[in-house]
């Protein structure tokens, strides 16, 4: 594994219940952060290998990514049943459930 897919990985990882980081936040803290579509296919590719709480990822605007109803219904429900309330269909206050870099080791 590339030490920037490994990074990022790891930083997914530690993501806890009830808090979301951004793609590009995600792509930053790993060391590019012009990467936040190479953070995408890391989720959509190891996702389930690493366990990974792809769910706990979103947009820069605080908003599920996904454009299929499925996949966004399925995010919406994962995060709602670890307490994140929603603004609307699909977006969150991110200054309220942002996971911030500092708790990152």
């Amino acid at each position: 594994m590339k030490p920037f897919t490994e990074r990022v990985v790891k930083i997914i990882q530690s993501i806890p219940s009830g808090k979301v980081m951004t793609y590009g936040q995600i792509a930053s803290l790993a060391g590019s952060p012009r990467a936040a579509r190479q953070v995408v296919r890391i989720l959509h590719s190891m996702s389930e290998k690493y366990k990974l709480p792809w769910h706990r990822v979103l947009n820069s605007k605080g908003e599920i990514g996904f454009r299929d109803e499925e996949h966004v219904m399925i995010q919406r429900l994962c995060l709602e049943a670890e307490g994140v309330h929603f603004i609307g269909k699909n977006r969150i206050r991110l200054e309220e459930y942002l996971y911030l870099s500092e708790h990152i080791h």
